[in-house]
């Protein structure tokens, strides 16, 4: 069996905004690397850890800074991705060998009302983004790319209006909620005490299922992306990547029959908006 883990920081416990990320980064990097370890101790003390070949950790929040190097002294199995810029940004090196997704420290969607830090990719860039005509979150972009490659997400953890927007497409799912929102930048962290007995029940619940006892979430193929940026110069920007169709001025549309490509091309899509001059 192989896991692999994804890790953000928004719908990490202990965290309520940006700031605070930049002021009081040792507390905030703390409490990131204290949640991602509690799930790795369930993992290793499960019944099933001894089937558990590989746990990849993908740093993914920002560039992939936060998490040391020194959490894999856990267990000789645990690999750690760090750094950025990189390809398949938040799931890099996931492949179909892999048995089970953990998307954990994750948030709401742009736009999300009361979801702390709601952004899709980029808070300053993205206004809308949907694929396939459904509004999309981080969580369910990446849980698609793994449903590509055939492997199933089968645990998720973050602030509930995530929970509430995953609810419908991925009900299987077992659920850590971190927090709940009072504003976009202010949360209502849950107690740490809670959120721990949380993820044992999650892991224990998610270790107990087979690859093929879980669904996979998926978009049908050709797949449509439509992203409304926050200006038209970053529109004019994103144009300069070919096959995009403008669709208005602050809207673009791309597809692809292949959703590993339109993937990429999202991160593709916002590095250039990130260049426009507002």
């Amino acid at each position: 069996m192989k896991i692999y883990i994804s890790t953000d920081m928004e719908g990490m416990p202990g965290t309520f905004n940006w700031d605070q990320e930049k002021t009081d980064r040792t507390s905030v990097r703390r409490n990131y690397t204290r949640h991602v370890q509690t799930v790795l101790e369930n993992i290793i003390a499960h019944p099933r850890t001894a089937e558990i070949d590989e746990i990849l950790i993908a740093d993914s929040h920002s560039a992939g800074d936060n998490l040391d190097y020194s959490i894999t002294a856990l267990d000789r199995r645990i690999d750690l991705i760090s750094g950025c810029p990189r390809q398949f940004y938040m799931m890099p090196d996931l492949s179909p060998e892999f048995d089970q997704v953990f998307l954990l420290g994750y948030h709401s969607g742009t736009g999300a009302l009361r979801g702390n830090m709601d952004h899709t990719y980029s808070n300053s860039r993205i206004h809308k983004i949907f694929i396939n005509g459904k509004p999309m979150n981080e969580a369910l972009i990446n849980s698609a790319y793994a449903g590509w490659m055939g492997v199933p997400v089968s645990l998720v953890s973050g602030d509930i209006t995530l929970q509430s927007e995953l609810a419908s497409p991925m009900p299987w799912i077992s659920y850590v909620p971190t927090k709940k929102a009072v504003a976009k930048f202010a949360a209502r962290n849950f107690s740490q005490s809670r959120v721990d007995e949380a993820i044992k029940l999650a892991v224990e619940k998610a270790l107990k299922l087979k690859k093929t006892d879980i669904p996979l979430f998926t978009f049908e193929s050709p797949v449509t992306l439509k992203i409304e940026f926050h200006s038209t110069a970053m529109t004019d920007q994103a144009c300069l990547m070919p096959d995009v169709c403008r669709l208005d001025g602050r809207t673009i549309e791309y597809t692809h029959a292949d959703y590993a490509v339109l993937f990429e091309a999202i991160m593709a899509l916002v590095t250039l908006a990130a260049s426009a001059s507002i």
